[in-house]
């Protein structure tokens, strides 16, 4: 006997991936802990994160909408506003460390700049600068729609039974006068680039580690209890401002992302990962989730993964299946492991 024996169908390669249509594959993901109907899911992340709001209100979940719309917008105005999309209105959190610093700034372990970025004759938030595509009124009133902001996320994180985060990038701007992440690069969507103040930094797997424990270990002064699962963005990166090429710079982002959630998970057994990633850019599946740009997510391969994200919510852990009684080895020689295929339940 050996341990691979008595494996379930779901770890060979074989019978579980290679065999099956792509779109039969099941069984991707078992949680480590349960979330009921009534339990209050809090999201946050990247702009793909934004489904998994959505999936857990189809599903009757309860998905956690702390900063709702003022009444009298049409469903494009909430939209264009960033209301409804995660479960406060930051807008698009790429980076562990700018959600660090949200949760900082909400939970009281710093203060937010005060600074406002001229717009025309208005102003925009420079860490939430495509939220009001008109900008503000005043930079006082940035500020308090910030307040509105904070507010929501210090409700959310304190009352939340599991927080779901999705990861985007490894590449952001600092600030060098304070110190402090951009969501975007300075000058892109709205304000102005100085190389004098903002630098690119593309986070290690040591600092992006350090920066989501820490984002975890503050939200739990709040809130001990709080369950944390984590995802990584199947879209890639749409540039890289470190002067390479796209192709390795999105294998850097998405293998480090990919590596701290699997590390957190196995360090804490509160913390989970949903392989939104894989479930997408598997060479299984050749590409056919992806759009004519070849970054897109197309509505079927959104589909497809909130199909895996809420059955799995719904799933009890499988039985493993008994596998073949024997000691007899593969021959292949080229990949050693391939003698592990004569294991597989069928």
């Amino acid at each position: 006997m050996n341990p691979y024996q008595s494996l379930p169908v779901r770890s060979f390669w074989r019978p579980a991936v290679a065999e099956p249509d792509p779109l039969d594959i099941e069984d991707v993901w078992t949680p480590k802990f349960a979330l009921g109907q009534d339990d209050p899911v809090v999201t946050a992340g990247s702009c793909f994160a934004a489904q998994i709001g959505r999936a857990l209100l189809d599903s009757g979940m309860n998905w956690v909408d702390a900063e709702p719309a003022p009444p009298g917008l049409t469903r494009q105005q909430r939209q264009d506003r960033g209301y409804g999309a995660f479960s406060f209105r930051t807008g698009n959190i790429y980076t562990p460390a700018v959600l660090r610093q949200w949760l900082s700034w909400a939970l009281g372990h710093a203060q937010p700049p005060q600074e406002a970025w001229p717009y025309g004759d208005r102003c925009v938030d420079p860490y939430r600068p495509a939220i009001e595509p008109d900008g503000f009124a005043s930079p006082a009133g940035m500020l308090q729609a910030r307040e509105v902001t904070l507010a929501a996320i210090r409700t959310a994180v304190t009352t939340a039974s599991c927080l779901v985060f999705t990861m985007g990038l490894t590449e952001a701007w600092r600030d060098a006068v304070d110190g402090t992440v951009h969501p975007t690069c300075p000058g892109t969507v709205r304000g102005t680039f100085d190389a004098e103040r903002y630098w690119l930094h593309n986070f290690t797997f040591a600092e992006a580690h350090r920066d989501m424990t820490e984002a975890i270990a503050m939200a739990r002064l709040v809130n001990p209890g709080l369950r944390i699962l984590l995802t990584v963005s199947p879209q890639p990166l749409t540039a890289t401002a470190t002067g390479g090429h796209a192709l390795p710079a999105n294998g850097y982002t998405k293998s480090v992302l990919r590596a701290v959630a699997g590390q957190l998970a196995l360090e804490d057994p509160d913390v989970d990962y949903f392989p939104s990633y894989e479930l997408v850019t598997s060479p299984v599946f050749g590409g056919r989730f992806f759009g004519p740009n070849q970054r897109t997510v197309t509505p079927e391969g959104v589909d497809f993964v909130m199909r895996h994200f809420v059955a799995g919510l719904h799933r009890r852990p499988t039985q493993p299946q008994p596998a073949r009684d024997t000691d007899t080895c593969s021959t292949d020689a080229a990949c050693e492991d391939a003698v592990l295929d004569y294991y597989s339940p069928r």
